[in-house]
């Protein structure tokens, strides 16, 4: 038999982050504990306030209902829960970490031995313009050699001024921009935006308009002059014939998988299976899980061997994370062995 619990923890930010959907503060998560015969199993539901499909009223009693049923197992409860894709993320971490030899190795490989890295972009949040550019010279000094800039909270023409600067300094063989929009620019100025961004040499750019606009998605695809990556328009499209249909109409030039949103690592493996049926790129992202969740994410996106930087970057953004072997160093996510763990909410 196996007892379910769950904790609800909130994750404080080191800087108050700033998005187009506003300034972070706090992020609120949650972990499924699962205990068999004295045996812990460990899964984050990272859900995502305000953008996750999950954040409903009922979610709390949809954990309890969750944690009462769970000697079904992971077969029966996953396709009860389409519609709550953060759990089904937390419980196929929970039952991994369960049947793993340790809790928090759930795929064994030459990144969890320490030996192999991933490559990651850096992430720059939105801000003043001197905090952004800031930013930018620690990723740089850092090794980086990808970086993500949010855009979109800020005047569009002091941001294009900020991208020049980093081109007046590095060229594009040097360093790879990608810029993340998050639904900022509107259908009728995106494309001249588009243009704008393209003369940078921009790599790519995440949802430049709003999700749920699939026709003006698929018109700006099928037009633009730099590639664009569908992030927030995944999130809510739950059976394969929607993904199918939804890829098929819009033919983005990439798509982004954050497990926590769209139902864990099942959800992001049937979306790859698809995308590469498309003949469109995809890379992985956290969504500001804490290191429990960035973990399972981060060893799931090593077996899959992309050679793209992925956006795995956010472990280090909180002040009350857990101590873990998780460490960002010269522009690579990697596993340092020598570290341990320290998820104190079970002892």
């Amino acid at each position: 038999m196996i007892k379910a619990t769950y904790i609800k923890y909130i994750l404080n930010f080191k800087n108050p982050s700033g998005t187009s959907r506003g300034i972070l503060r706090t992020k609120e998560t949650w972990f499924i504990i699962l205990d068999q015969n004295g045996k812990i199993g460990v899964g984050e539901t990272g859900l995502f306030r305000g953008l996750s499909f999950d954040d409903v009223e009922n979610y709390e009693n949809k954990l309890i209902e969750v944690c009462k049923n769970i000697n079904q197992g992971l077969e029966k409860l996953l396709p009860q829960l389409s519609h709550f894709p953060s759990i089904q993320f937390g419980l196929e971490q929970a039952f991994l970490s369960l049947r793993s030899t340790h809790k928090f190795e759930l795929f064994p490989s030459e990144f969890t031995t320490g030996k192999k890295a991933i490559a990651i972009n850096g992430l720059i949040w939105m801000g003043e313009q001197e905090f952004m550019k800031n930013q930018i010279k620690e990723k740089l000094k850092t090794g980086f050699s990808c970086i993500k800039m949010k855009i979109g909270a800020i005047d569009f023409e002091t941001e294009i001024n900020l991208l020049k600067s980093i081109r007046k300094e590095f060229s594009s063989k040097e360093i790879e921009l990608r810029v993340d929009a998050n639904g900022a620019f509107n259908s009728k100025n995106a494309l001249e935006k588009l243009k704008r961004l393209a003369a940078l040499e921009i790599h790519s750019i995440e949802q430049p308009i709003k999700q749920g606009q699939v026709q003006e998605m698929a018109e700006l695809c099928s037009k633009t002059p730099l590639p664009i990556a569908l992030d927030e328009e995944l999130i809510g499209v739950f059976s394969s014939e929607d993904k199918k249909a939804l890829l098929e109409t819009i033919q983005p030039q990439f798509i982004i998988l954050k497990p926590s949103l769209i139902g864990g690592f099942a959800g992001s493996t049937e979306w790859i299976k698809l995308a590469n049926n498309n003949n469109c790129g995809w890379w992985i992202t956290s969504a500001l899980e804490s290191n429990i969740g960035l973990n399972a994410i981060a060893q799931f996106t090593y077996t899959l061997q992309s050679k793209m930087p992925q956006g795995l970057g956010t472990g280090g953004l909180f002040i009350n994370n857990f101590d873990s072997p998780l460490v960002v160093k010269n522009g690579t996510l990697q596993y340092d062995i020598s570290k341990n763990w320290n998820f104190n909410l079970v002892k």
